[in-house]
């Protein structure tokens, strides 16, 4: 048996930089999405106290601007949390994460048809996709029994079709 040597293990570099980078991205995105909400168009204006279609984007976007400002506001002044417990980044790791990006984009893009018609069925897409996007994920990230790869992504994407896109009835 080898045992392993607790000097020898390192763990990560300082989170510094990456929480002052998060925080900032955080922020901008916040500050996107509370624009956006000005931008909601009214069918009808409502009266001076009421809460119209703008109110709570509107106080998510705020909470939000808010948030993003104390994280970096804490990301900046508090000292760098300790990250001995955390492993160096892994072999293969950005791979995965662009490729996830990838598949998520195809997916969307997808999704975005909504159905197609072929030999005159018309056909949902968003069962097929998800099957699909389900089953490149699991293999991505290592899983490779096929039996599992089909079943799982079937068993899954056919719960949520059926409670959110048939009993729900909340387009896909």
């Amino acid at each position: 048996m080898t045992d392993i040597v607790e000097d020898d293990y390192q763990g990560a570099a300082s989170s510094r930089p990456l929480e002052i980078a998060f925080a900032a991205v955080a922020l901008a995105v916040a500050a996107g999405y509370l624009v956006l909400t000005t931008q909601i168009s009214l069918r009808r204006e409502s009266a001076p106290g009421q809460i119209d279609a703008r109110f709570w984007p509107t106080v998510i976007g705020v909470s939000a601007v808010v948030a993003a400002i104390v994280l970096l506001v804490f990301a900046i002044t508090r000292p760098a949390m300790e990250r001995e417990d955390v492993e160096r980044l892994q072999p293969g790791g950005v791979m995965r994460v662009a490729l996830t990006l990838v598949i998520s984009a195809v997916f969307i893009a997808a999704w975005s048809l909504s159905s197609v018609i072929v030999f005159g069925y018309r056909i949902e897409v968003f069962p097929i996709a998800a099957g699909v996007l389900m089953a490149a994920l699991m293999w991505l990230y290592g899983h490779r029994r096929w039996l599992s790869l089909i079943i799982y992504s079937v068993v899954v994407t056919t719960f949520v079709y059926v409670v959110f896109g048939l009993l729900l009835r909340i387009p896909l």
